[in-house]
């Protein structure tokens, strides 16, 4: 299981952050667990009015994070799903998204927490998403990594360069 090993993260005094949330809306079952969970672990952060939107698909996450990390949101989390097929197509998808995220995060300073499944079948998928049976819930854990990151880089008293 590819959960083994996560560290068990924890943070105080979340509450006053801003937080956005991107899913995309391939898959919808998946993607309505990656949401769920999601929105359930802003909750117990304390979190409770994040901003939610809607894009196409993961291919549209990194512009969308790019955005609302330039609007004064203090983590992004972006939520999608990519199934492999049988074409190059899943290679680049996973390729571009990821890139393309971790490049918001670097250029922004915004901690963007990575919720983007890539799984060889929607079976691996529906086992992350945090609905009942799943084994992991990965759209809590994008949010926890988010957010936690964020705390951090809030309680740092020196500007990062």
């Amino acid at each position: 299981m590819s959960g083994k090993g996560a560290p068990e993260l924890s943070v105080r005094n979340a509450s006053d952050l801003r937080v956005a949330v991107i899913a995309a809306q391939w898959h919808e079952k998946v993607m309505d667990g990656l949401v769920n969970g999601a929105l359930r672990a802003l909750h117990d952060l304390g979190i409770d009015e994040p901003t939610l939107i809607r894009v196409p698909g993961s291919f549209e996450l990194p512009v969308a994070a790019k955005a609302l990390a330039g609007r004064g949101y203090d983590a992004v989390v972006a939520l999608g799903v990519v199934i492999r097929g049988g074409t190059p197509h899943f290679d680049y998808v996973c390729q571009g998204v990821t890139q393309g995220l971790t490049q918001v995060s670097v250029e922004t300073g915004v901690p963007v927490g990575f919720g983007v499944l890539t799984c060889d079948t929607e079976e691996q998928a529906l086992d992350r998403a945090g609905i009942e049976g799943s084994h992991e819930d990965k759209g809590h854990e994008a949010v926890t990594a988010a957010v936690v990151t964020a705390a951090t880089l809030r309680s740092v008293s020196e500007p990062w360069h």
